[in-house]
């Protein structure tokens, strides 16, 4: 029998990232008792508001440590994986994180009668030529070995007030008179609005998604590279030139680029953009969708002026573009 809310325990890995703190927000505005498993308890303190007294609870785990997840995940009714990394650093490996990791996070969760919500990401395909999209690939076969009945979730890029895309290429226009276009800007994006996919994960906890069934996010449209750039400009009333750049010459500046503390781009990163980034056919025919559970995909329009106003020259004032 579930348990009611005020009395359900969801372990979050990851819950104090970009996904992470929404995720939290969800689930803490319906009234589940929340353990926020991450690296650095530390500096998850922030998310502690978002609850009553006492809901919100950081501990220390650490995914590349299965002793730590199995203490992360005890007594949790339901446990939610969504720990990842764009890029590696040290013992910060793409197998080690999204493939040993949430097949840890899957064990653990099958241990202790858990259900398991793990979110991976629209490219994950063994055959990539990729690295990041080979260990989210491995991950979902890893976590659907040890719990088929698991629920997993691929978002396409996600946008918010905390993002890493459109944040970071305004603050490039700042800076720079050019905006590169890798491989000429074409890789199309579905881009999603992370307080959906977060209420999508929270749908998945309460039990409105199909077990053991892979849903893909997006957002209500497709746009290439060149018209998010495009977008991005227009928004924060910059003039800015495009600059195409093929891909070979995209990932021999990336292997340079990739030392930096956080890259701007990295070579396996170049790799990802050779392919699109949307939601599949298949999944948009067999529902496996936002719309699939009853989510109605919130466009760009409606949320990304409101954070990178910060970007433009007078803020909130409209003056004509530089």
């Amino acid at each position: 029998m579930t348990a009611i809310p005020s009395e359900t325990l969801i372990t979050v890995f990851g819950g104090s990232g970009f996904l992470g703190r929404h995720v939290v927000r969800a689930l803490a505005r319906r009234g589940y008792r929340i353990r926020v498993a991450v690296r650095r308890p530390d500096l998850a303190n922030y998310l502690q508001p978002a609850g009553r007294v006492g809901q919100i609870h950081a501990v220390q785990a650490n995914v590349r440590y299965q002793a730590s997840v199995e203490a992360a995940a005890r007594d949790a009714d339901v446990v939610i994986n969504l720990v990842g990394i764009l890029f590696e650093r040290s013992r910060q490996r793409f197998g080690a994180v999204q493939a040993f990791g949430a097949e840890a996070c899957a064990l653990a969760a099958s241990a202790y009668g858990a259900r398991l919500v793990h979110v991976s990401a629209i490219g994950a395909d063994e055959a990539s030529p990729s690295q990041y999209a080979r260990s989210k690939a491995t991950g979902e076969k890893l976590v659907l070995a040890a719990m088929p009945e698991a629920t997993i979730v691929r978002p396409s890029i996600m946008f918010g007030p905390e993002d890493e895309f459109f944040n970071r290429f305004a603050a490039l226009a700042q800076l720079s008179p050019v905006l590169p276009l890798i491989g000429g800007g074409h890789t199309r994006f579905q881009p999603v609005f992370v307080g959906d996919v977060a209420e999508a994960v929270v749908a998945a906890v309460e039990g409105r998604s199909r077990p053991g069934t892979t849903y893909e996010f997006g957002g209500p449209e497709m746009r290439t590279f060149k018209e998010l750039m495009q977008y991005l400009l227009a928004t924060i009333g910059r003039r800015r030139w495009l600059l195409s750049i093929p891909f070979g010459i995209a990932s021999a500046q990336a292997f340079f680029l990739q030392f930096m503390p956080k890259p701007l781009l990295t070579p396996d990163q170049v790799e990802l953009l050779k392919r699109d980034n949307v939601v599949s056919e298949e999944a948009r025919h067999e529902e496996r969708t936002l719309e699939g559970l009853g989510i109605a995909p919130t466009a760009m329009e409606v949320v990304v002026p409101s954070y990178l106003v910060r970007f433009r020259k007078t803020g909130q004032f409209n003056v004509r573009s530089t």
